[in-house]
């Protein structure tokens, strides 16, 4: 008989809470790996200062369980739930922005999320999250969190290209955004590009972009390369760490594509900051038979 994993609301609620304090207070190793990479290779004394910083930044707030940034972001998920997986108690959006709830007032993080974009009111406790939801086959819940400041937010664009700009299109839509942002986006920056898709496809594929550990090739070869030569691009922007210049203007760039309209090329560039605040929780339940009581 197939049985069901039944996940309590209250468990996602907690798992959420601690994995958005763990990832407001600590670089992720891949992302720290990536500084200090940056900082071996890099030959400009005003940039090495910037890097050097931003590592000690990282060894105070993991020492001194303070947050990274005092701009804590906004919480954005990314959930797989299997087909088998029963949430009891609340739904998943409910359970989600109580584990943001409780990060924003145990940590304490900064209260970042405004209830109206013109009235602009404080909600008070981050809420609600931003929740992208996928249904997979199996028995868990896996939740990909992301902190998500406005500084790297503020910087990220949507191109709509004619299909005829192609590769190289693509390449000058991320360099040009990279561009524009300088300094404001709190580099060095981690980017998203999303392809494909439609006009709100490309952004969410450039924000789940962020999901792959930065040491990790792109499996397709092809997408690969396109990493490879927009971050050699954007790097010979000169910008560099906190825009004092030098090599380091992004620690990688990462791509995601979908199938598209004949007419459409959509490019989305999502920008995010040298903190790369993400973490992810796996959840499994109690099985049930599906039909019947506890087994």
């Amino acid at each position: 008989m197939e049985s069901v994993s039944v996940i309590a609301a209250g468990d996602i609620s907690q798992s959420v809470a601690r994995l958005y304090r763990r990832i407001s207070t600590q670089l992720r190793p891949d992302v720290r790996e990536a500084l200090e990479r940056a900082l071996g290779a890099e030959r400009s004394e005003m940039a090495r200062d910037a890097l050097q910083s931003l590592i000690e930044n990282d060894r105070i707030s993991r020492t001194d369980g303070v947050p990274l940034c005092q701009d804590t972001g906004l919480a954005v998920v990314f959930a797989r739930m299997g087909r088998r997986v029963m949430i009891e108690g609340g739904t998943l959006q409910e359970a989600v922005d109580e584990g943001v709830r409780r990060a924003v007032g145990e940590q304490p993080l900064r209260s970042s999320t405004v209830a109206d974009p013109l009235r602009r009111d404080n909600v008070g406790d981050n809420t609600p999250a931003i929740v992208h939801l996928e249904q997979v086959e199996g028995a868990e819940l896996e939740l990909h969190l992301l902190a998500k400041g406005g500084g790297a937010e503020n910087m990220s664009r949507i191109y709509m290209l004619n299909p005829s700009e192609g590769r190289e299109g693509v390449i000058e839509a991320v360099v040009n955004t990279v561009r524009q942002g300088g300094a404001s986006a709190c580099p060095p920056l981690v980017i998203g590009v999303g392809i494909g898709g439609d006009f709100e496809r490309a952004p969410a594929l450039a924000k789940r972009a962020f999901l792959r550990d930065l040491r990790l090739r792109n499996p397709d070869r092809d997408l690969a390369e396109l990493e490879a030569q927009i971050l050699s691009r954007v790097n010979a922007l000169g910008i560099g760490p906190q825009g004092f210049g030098g090599a380091a203007t992004a620690l990688a760039a990462l791509v995601e594509r979908a199938p598209c309209h004949i007419a459409s090329l959509p490019v989305a560039v999502n920008l995010d900051c040298h903190s790369h605040r993400h973490g992810v929780v796996t959840l499994t339940g109690r099985s049930r038979p599906l039909g019947g009581g506890d087994e």
